[in-house]
């Protein structure tokens, strides 16, 4: 029986030139301007979605990625997507927007600040999706960490927002005219936070919101990052698998480190990260599958850039007819990114490169769970199979772009809300309670 799942998007180059190495470039939008993007976000919420998150890196990578990153628009430039969240919250009244925070960027007391304020602004709509990046470290003169101490540095940060956040005990806000008191200081927390990574005093001068405090996202299914969810997130990113058996497991790995961290399983939402390909018809996309099959080596070179730029290391110069050293990976790299160029093999020394690029090349059909090809109606029928596996709800992929929005949804949101999948209505007015509707 269908059920009722979560929906969001997620704005996959960041805050960058959107449409470049697309046809739709020549709708002539300018990435820069903010409009751009509140379009789009005011359609993402008429489509009854719950929240956008902005993917960010600060950086543009290390100095032998730079041109790969750089020369197609691929890894950058990025504006700050903090700047650009305020514009689509005043664009919308329900969507929730989740900025990705990099957790060098903001010391601990200008984040709990900057983000309770957004809250408020917002009337609960504000989020933080909260990455670890080391490759960044050198633009704060800081040496890089390991995966490990880096999630280490990320969980004292959010636990420090979370004691400032906490720092205004009730009782603390008077705002009696009466009398003439506002607030009642001996009821504030003063917090003297003294950490491995992080030094601040409280108490904060933001109030707390009405909402609650800002939802937190996270990705990463490293033990480590699952660890992290565990204890802070509300959100957890994960890509999608094309198997409803490996989603409910991962699930389950989410919950045993929920309820690890002493927390409920309903404390958290679980959104499998999703980009299809949605084309009119059945023959169409069997066309499409067909037509990949056999990748020649210019199409495995691009694809090899593109990978070069998420794991900040250049494969366009390795040999591709041999495996890949796992050595030329430095451990700031995302060991999601590794995993994902070794697809469902176990190690580099089970493929030449050759074979690892043209299964990125090759593509699969939906209906046959091979791959993310297929009719809108077909998409539906995976999104609804996954519901009843248990699946909380599934984050799109891809740009922040009126052509973008409109290819994917135009077609698939009619069909998932006549079978009960997408909801037409929002019980309250924060993004943390519309990710407890159901």
């Amino acid at each position: 029986m269908a059920r009722l799942q979560h929906f969001g998007w997620f704005l996959s180059r960041g805050f960058g030139p959107h449409g470049w190495g697309r046809e739709y470039l020549e709708w002539d939008y300018d990435w820069t301007d903010p409009r751009l993007y509140q379009q789009s976000a005011r359609t993402l919420e008429q489509a009854g979605l719950d929240l956008v998150i902005i993917e960010d890196a600060i950086s543009l990578g290390n100095p032998s990625t730079l041109d790969l990153r750089i020369r197609g628009a691929y890894g950058g430039p990025k504006h700050d997507p903090t700047a650009l969240a305020p514009y689509l919250l005043d664009a919308t009244e329900r969507l929730g927007v989740a900025p990705t925070v990099n957790v060098l960027s903001w010391p601990p007391y200008l984040a709990a600040r900057h983000f309770q304020t957004q809250q408020h602004l917002s009337k609960g709509r504000a989020g933080v999706n909260v990455v670890t990046d080391v490759g960044s470290s050198r633009h704060f003169g800081l040496e890089p960490l390991g995966h490990d101490a880096a999630y280490d540095r990320a969980d004292e940060w959010l636990r420090g927002l979370r004691e400032l956040w906490g720092g205004w005990k009730p009782g603390a806000l008077v705002a009696d005219a009466a009398s003439g008191v506002y607030a009642d200081a001996s009821k504030l927390d003063a917090v003297q936070h003294r950490g491995e990574y992080f030094d601040f005093d409280g108490p904060l001068n933001a109030i707390p919101s009405i909402d609650g405090d800002p939802v937190i996202v996270s990705p990463g299914g490293s033990p480590r990052g699952l660890g992290f969810a565990g204890a802070h997130s509300d959100v957890q990113l994960a890509l999608a698998p094309l198997d409803a058996n490996l989603v409910a497991d991962y699930r389950a790995k989410v919950h045993e480190a929920v309820a690890a961290a002493g927390r409920r399983a309903e404390e958290i939402t679980v959104l499998f990260v999703l980009k299809p390909i949605l084309v009119d018809s059945p023959e169409e996309a069997d066309r499409l599958v067909a037509a990949s099959a056999s990748p020649d080596d210019a199409t495995l070179l691009r694809i090899a850039a593109e990978q070069s730029s998420d794991l900040e290391t250049d494969l366009t110069g390795q040999d591709l007819d041999r495996p890949l050293d796992p050595a030329i990976f430095a451990d700031h790299v995302s060991r999601g990114s590794i995993k994902g160029l070794l697809g469902k093999r176990e190690s580099f020394a089970d493929a030449t490169l050759r074979e690892l690029l043209t299964s990125k090349a090759r593509l699969g059909r939906l209906s046959d769970r091979s791959g993310v090809v297929g009719t809108a109606e077909e998409l539906a029928d995976f999104i609804e199979a996954f519901g009843e596996a248990g699946n909380d709800g599934f984050i799109f992929s891809g740009d922040l772009h009126p052509v973008t929005v409109h290819r994917m949804l135009d077609r698939l949101v009619p069909i998932l809300r006549r079978r009960g999948i997408l909801r037409r209505e929002f019980g309250g007015r924060s993004l943390r309670s519309h990710l407890r509707d159901f």
